[in-house]
């Protein structure tokens, strides 16, 4: 033990110049000694990047994770988005409400909606609410939403086939607003789709931006990733399905395609478009006929018109 006096040799001699003094029992010694070369990030137990490598270990051979490994839980901010979200049946974990805020009506019903739904409402003080908010607009209150379980692409479209009717999905390319990611699963829920998938890369993913412009339609719907979609996109074409890719430019217009069978809608961005292999991999190139001059459409908007026009062919046949 340092500074034992009783062990031999911690007390200095009486002939010492300096006193009969206790000494520090060797720990200065060894505590100028090196300790050896720092672990790396992921041999360290606690460190993110050895959590991340244990995770991606036991991810099943040729299956890509599930989950964006940067993704976590969400917070919906500010007093409009929040109650938008509760009216919409969003999952949430948390409601968080500052301390010494002034409530009004929308607080009040965000309380009482998050109270019937068994979400914990939690009081916290502003600073915490801040470290939640890059600009600190949150309005003393926010919505912790859960990390979103994507679903496998073969999964998506196995269970699509085996529904019983024509699988009707819709594939993103190049959509980077998560607002159009909302809107689309919107109107693939609202007229009778099967699914949503979009690559893992390069593209938007299910934030609270996009749980929110769904209107809840993300809870119900499953969304899929690809780690390669224009690989995605021959595996569904080989189980039957015709790719039909939107644009300005089609080889046929909406008003000529028959889309009571198994389709698959493939939507680019309203800048980029589709990008090439994904273009080359479409079995067609839908158009859709528009009034005046109107060049293009939003991507939600037209995946939203040629979803109407599958479901009003589908019902009719």
């Amino acid at each position: 033990m340092a500074g034992n006096s009783k062990r031999k040799g911690a007390v200095r001699k009486s002939g010492s110049k300096k006193g009969q003094t206790v000494g520090s029992g060797g720990q200065r010694r060894r505590g100028l000694e090196g300790r050896g070369a720092t672990p790396k990030a992921v041999d360290r137990p606690y460190h993110p990047a050895h959590k991340r490598a244990k995770a991606a270990s036991k991810t099943p051979a040729g299956r890509g994770p599930r989950t964006r490994k940067d993704e976590g839980p969400e917070h919906v901010l500010g007093r409009n988005p929040v109650l938008e979200c509760l009216r919409a049946g969003v999952p949430a974990t948390a409601l968080y409400i500052a301390t010494n805020s002034e409530p009004d009506e929308r607080v009040a019903e965000a309380v009482k909606i998050a109270g019937d739904k068994g979400v914990a409402v939690l009081e916290v003080g502003k600073p915490e609410l801040d470290r939640l908010s890059a600009n600190g607009l949150h309005q003393g209150i926010a919505l912790q939403v859960p990390e979103f379980s994507y679903a496998h692409p073969d999964d998506l479209m196995r269970d699509a086939l085996a529904s019983g009717a024509p699988p009707l999905l819709v594939a993103l390319d190049n959509i980077t607003d998560p607002r159009n990611l909302g809107a689309v699963i919107r109107s693939v829920a609202a007229f009778g789709g099967h699914g949503v998938l979009i690559p893992q890369r390069r593209s938007a993913s299910v934030t609270a931006v996009a749980w929110r412009t769904s209107a809840g339609a993300a809870a119900r719907l499953p969304v899929a990733q690809a780690p390669n979609l224009t690989r995605t996109l021959k595996d569904w074409a080989s189980s039957g399905a015709q790719l039909v890719g939107l644009d300005t430019e089609g080889d046929v217009t909406l008003d000529e395609y028959d889309g009571t069978g198994p389709t698959v809608i493939v939507v680019g961005s309203e800048g980029k478009g589709l990008s090439r292999l994904v273009r080359e991999t479409c079995d067609s190139i839908l158009s859709i006929p528009m009034a005046g001059d109107v060049e293009s459409l939003n991507a939600s908007v037209a995946a939203g018109v040629v979803l109407a026009e599958f479901a009003r062919q589908r019902r009719q046949a």
